[in-house]
């Protein structure tokens, strides 16, 4: 009896000393799973309804994640009948870039000729692990430094997010009155729309 017990107890403290499996870095989860899907493009909609957002209600729009490399995936977002022509708005595009920190959200804005924007390059980095599925990107100095010079200063306590899941993507903005969602279904795939102004 007592060998058995001695086996058993044997047993119990092997699995104990076994080694957990190692837990993946949330923000490695969240590139790649945007990687998975590069080259893909998918339909979407405005998701929050402020004032604010009026133009876009009802617009269609398209999100690419049109090129990837291990450290940068950038994701050009068109609107439908928001150019100035009443044709599609391909000025914005969302870059998330690794940094040794963590994640970064820059926004680069071109005019339809590819001239740079005077807001452009604005963005954040993640100031936390995040989740696998979302990442938070507050407003960085060099963001708010633009934004004051522009007389934006509204903007300075802006906070990003970016979540992709199973079913879809969803590209956030918030500060103190604000609220912007669009979001994109990945089961709405499209075929991929010309390239943003400017690239």
């Amino acid at each position: 009896m007592k060998p058995a017990l001695s086996l058993a107890a044997a047993a119990g403290l092997a699995g104990c000393a076994a080694p957990a499996p190692a837990t993946a870095n949330p923000q490695d989860a969240f590139f790649d799973a945007l990687a998975a899907r590069c080259g893909k493009a998918y339909a979407g909609k405005l998701a929050s309804d402020q004032e604010a957002d009026a133009d876009m209600r009802g617009k269609a729009m398209v999100m690419h994640l049109r090129h990837c490399t291990p450290d940068r995936i950038e994701i050009p977002f068109h609107i439908e009948g928001l150019d100035p022509d009443g044709g599609w708005d391909r000025s914005r595009t969302w870059i998330v870039t690794r940094t040794p920190a963590g994640l970064r959200l820059k926004h680069d804005h071109r005019h339809a000729d590819g001239s740079k924007d005077e807001l452009t390059m604005y963005g954040g980095d993640t100031a936390g692990p995040g989740t696998a599925t979302r990442q938070t990107f507050p407003v960085d100095a060099e963001s708010i430094a633009l934004f004051t010079r522009t007389g934006r200063g509204v903007s300075n306590s802006n906070i990003w997010s970016i979540e992709t899941t199973a079913d879809g993507f969803t590209y956030g903005l918030d500060r103190e009155g604000r609220h912007f969602r669009v979001t994109f279904d990945y089961s709405r795939p499209v075929t991929p729309p010309p390239s943003p102004w400017g690239w």
